[in-house]
């Protein structure tokens, strides 16, 4: 990795610095909240707006076509601009477009808030990651992006029951308006917590130009990119979609006994994140790189994925909470890429990966989902050929697994 020296913002006293992250997370939740929010209001919507399945699908995946096209943007405005700043600047557009949300009396202007909503929370990971990089040292660094994602595995924990209690006091629209007022309070507490932004320049005329062809070339980027595309991407697309339908449809599990499975998994995917958080610190004072972490740990949930195929309807939610939790190891390579670019060009670097991730994601999904129905077309029992799509994915992380160690040595 890049050992490049850089000018970058002085060391944050500890009570500064957990002031910070409390801030950043505060506005994550919600933004975790509101990605996932819509697979809980769907019946709602249905019978509000008479929505179609394919109307649902389409309106959950607004969020991530408007927080995906602004993941390049994005980057070079952390870093010419600063964190603190284009942050807020984007949470104003989350809060306008939870206020549109609320407001909305047809699919069209649901459609177009939702998307304005992924675009307005689209900097609510990235900024805090910038952030770090710029103020802690690189083990903190690690322990507060696993301690983030805890956070968004809680905003995606309260996505579902708590949500679902809150229904009856304030119905959908309440709640959207509740969380355009959580996010104005969010905004406040960065503004007051989040140190102002500085410059961060690069001083070693050796270090690559600030441009997104040298961070997408670079060694190390092209040695992750794989694993990120496929099983990072995986994990999340398992998580937030084939998860469920793996526990009705193959594991012969009811509608509500599935949700509770989800709701567990999700409770280990925050448990795991902690752990992290705790674990990086102790780990990297003994010596454990990041890629020594992810060369011994990927291994585990490929073994794992690859015998629920062959168990099928006995790989139920607790097997999957474990094959989630396994792969959270690759989640260590987020803040690993950043580490890896000077300070000046983090932002860049940081948003490239993420969008990585959520090409992964969508790609994981409608993939596996084109699988299923072409394999069923074919007369394959339903359940068979999510076994086989799952399968493929296990193939496909294998690959991206061996890239990686191919690659030893680059970056």
């Amino acid at each position: 990795m890049s050992g490049a020296s850089t000018l970058r913002a002085a060391p944050l006293a500890a009570r500064v610095a957990v002031a910070m992250f409390l801030a950043f997370a505060f506005a994550y939740f919600f933004s975790a909240l509101l990605r996932a929010v819509t697979a809980t209001l769907a019946p709602a919507f249905s019978a509000e707006l008479g929505l179609s399945s394919g109307d649902l699908g389409l309106l959950a995946g607004a969020y991530f076509l408007g927080f995906s096209v602004m993941q390049l943007p994005l980057g070079r405005w952390l870093d010419r601009i600063g964190p603190r700043r284009v942050l807020l600047g984007f949470l104003c557009v989350a809060v306008v477009a939870c206020a549109a949300f609320a407001q909305a009396g047809s699919f069209v202007g649901l459609w177009a808030a939702r998307a304005l909503i992924g675009v307005g929370v689209s900097a609510c990971l990235m900024a805090p990651m910038t952030a770090y990089r710029r103020h802690l040292n690189p083990t903190a660094q690690l322990r507060a992006n696993s301690w983030m994602l805890m956070t968004g595995s809680l905003g995606m924990l309260a996505s579902t029951l708590p949500v679902q209690w809150l229904m009856p006091l304030l119905g959908w629209r309440g709640l959207f308006w509740v969380v355009a007022a959580m996010l104005v309070l969010a905004m406040l507490l960065i503004a007051a917590l989040v140190p102002r932004d500085s410059p961060v320049m690069a001083v070693t005329p050796d270090e690559p130009p600030a441009s997104y062809r040298s961070i997408f070339l670079h060694p190390y980027f092209v040695r992750l990119a794989p694993l990120a595309f496929v099983l990072y991407g995986g994990l999340l697309a398992v998580q937030s979609l084939w998860a469920g339908p793996w526990l009705t449809q193959v594991a012969g599990r009811s509608a509500g006994e599935a949700a509770q499975g989800l709701f567990a998994i999700n409770l280990a995917m925050l448990c795991a994140f902690f752990s992290w958080g705790v674990l990086m610190p102790r780990l990297g004072r003994l010596g454990w790189t990041v890629d020594r972490l992810i060369a011994l740990g990927v291994p585990l949930p490929l073994g794992l994925l690859a015998i629920a195929v062959v168990l099928g309807p006995e790989a139920q939610a607790p097997w999957w909470a474990l094959w989630c939790v396994s792969c959270t190891v690759v989640s260590l390579s987020q803040p690993a890429v950043g580490q890896a670019f000077p300070t000046a060009v983090a932002g860049r670097a940081l948003s490239a990966y993420n969008l990585v991730i959520f090409l992964g994601v969508f790609c994981v999904q409608w993939g596996m989902g084109l699988v299923i129905d072409l394999l069923a077309g074919m007369g394959w029992e339903r359940s068979m050929a999510m076994r086989a799509a799952f399968g493929l994915l296990c193939v496909a992380a294998t690959a991206s697994y061996g890239w990686f160690l191919l690659r030893r040595g680059n970056g």
